[in-house]
């Protein structure tokens, strides 16, 4: 199973950013999905999920209403959405493949992840 992780870059604040994640390995249209993100020296954490079928999206608080997370299982292809950027959403963006929807917010629902993707905002 491969994730590949791309569109990071360096933004200034109230910008826009829009991540993709490439998979391939697994069976893309059957797999929930979700982004985490990890800024330097804190824990990695949820930033959103999306489930097979895309009737199910879950964001964290602190991106609702500024992210979307959206799939295209035709191109078996995630996309994370980042609208209003702030100093605080620099990270490295992680997606990941889930194996339990019901924990979608936490590290330990993931099966497998990708490399990362270094989203830096400025001020």
């Amino acid at each position: 199973v491969q994730l590949q992780a791309s569109g990071g870059g360096l933004v200034q604040a109230g910008g826009s950013l829009r991540l993709s994640c490439a998979a391939s390995g697994l069976t893309f249209s059957n797999t929930d999905m979700g982004w985490f993100r990890q800024a330097p020296g804190k824990e990695r954490e949820f930033v959103a999920g999306i489930d097979w079928g895309e009737s199910n999206r879950v964001y964290s608080g602190s991106v609702k209403d500024r992210f979307t997370i959206s799939r295209d299982n035709a191109k078996n292809t995630m996309y994370l959405q980042m609208n209003s950027l702030k100093p605080v959403d620099t990270a490295v963006y992680y997606c990941a493949a889930a194996r339990n929807w019901r924990r979608i917010r936490f590290t330990d629902a993931y099966a497998y992840w990708g490399q990362g993707t270094l989203v830096t905002v400025s001020s």
